[in-house]
């Protein structure tokens, strides 16, 4: 399973049915759990933690240090999940001491060709990153999330939950739970209406979502006016509540 043109450091831990191609390299202080595929030409730097069952496709850099200039050689590290697909040439670099000293993906997700995950960043589960989207540093998407193709997103900005953006977006705030935004800079237009029809929400839920979306971006109304009556229509609907902490914890502003 370890082809003989691969390059193991001594103290890299490879679990069972760990495959390794040629001409890829596995550095010090990297741990990859059983069953995992690392193809050929890929580089993996620690401290790094990989879980079970990922599929690293070739010329991919994972764990490599931060080009960030406060980063000054400190020990932090990238820690990945179960069962992700992280496809061609996906760049992710370990964090900084300056916010987690940790970079964090979680499980089910799909890293198309070209994406690029920032220092410190968080990426929950069942996520899809297409090609050349790029997160900057600190960058935290929450799980279900859809990035469409070059979609950038600035320093510290939360994504969250069951959120969409179009092709190219530009996104500089944070994106609430369940909002559909595009545009340079981007804009809220909807919610992911068919996303929530995929993943089993009901229509009753998508239309209290949807009605809580227009009296966010419709009402003119400020963040607490909007927060107040939020909670209201969350008396009767539980999955709303995800929508309201994204809303109420932001620190950025959210997209408008």
């Amino acid at each position: 399973m370890i082809d003989p043109r691969a390059i193991i450091d001594p103290s890299a831990k490879l679990g069972e049915g760990v495959s390794v191609g040629p001409w890829s390299i596995i550095g010090p202080d990297v741990e990859i759990g059983d069953d995992t595929i690392i193809e050929s030409h890929v580089i993996v730097k620690g401290p790094s933690v990989i879980g079970k069952n990922n599929h690293i496709y070739q010329f991919s850099s994972v764990g490599e240090d931060t080009p960030d200039l406060k980063y000054k050689g400190e020990a932090t590290r990238l820690v990945i999940g179960d069962n992700n697909v992280i496809r061609e040439n996906v760049t992710i670099h370990r964090g900084t001491v300056q916010d987690r000293s940790e970079t964090t993906i979680g499980s089910d997700n799909l890293l198309m060709a070209y994406v690029h995950v920032g220092h410190d960043s968080v990426i929950g589960s069942n996520c899809v990153l297409v090609n050349n989207a790029a997160l900057a540093g600190h960058v935290h998407v929450g799980d279900w999330s859809i990035l469409a193709g070059y979609t950038l997103v600035h320093q510290f900005c939360h994504l969250g939950a069951h959120c969409f953006t179009g092709m190219g977006a530009v996104i500089g705030k944070d994106v609430p739970a369940y909002v559909m935004v595009t545009g340079q800079p981007a804009a809220a237009k909807s919610i992911n209406a068919e996303g929530l029809r995929r993943r089993g929400f009901s229509k009753d839920e998508i239309a209290t979502i949807t009605k809580a979306f227009k009296l966010v971006y419709r009402r003119g109304l400020t963040k607490d006016e909007a927060l107040v009556e939020l909670r209201a229509l969350a008396e009767d609907c539980n999955a709303l509540n995800v929508m309201i902490d994204s809303i109420d914890q932001s620190a950025r502003g959210i997209v408008r």
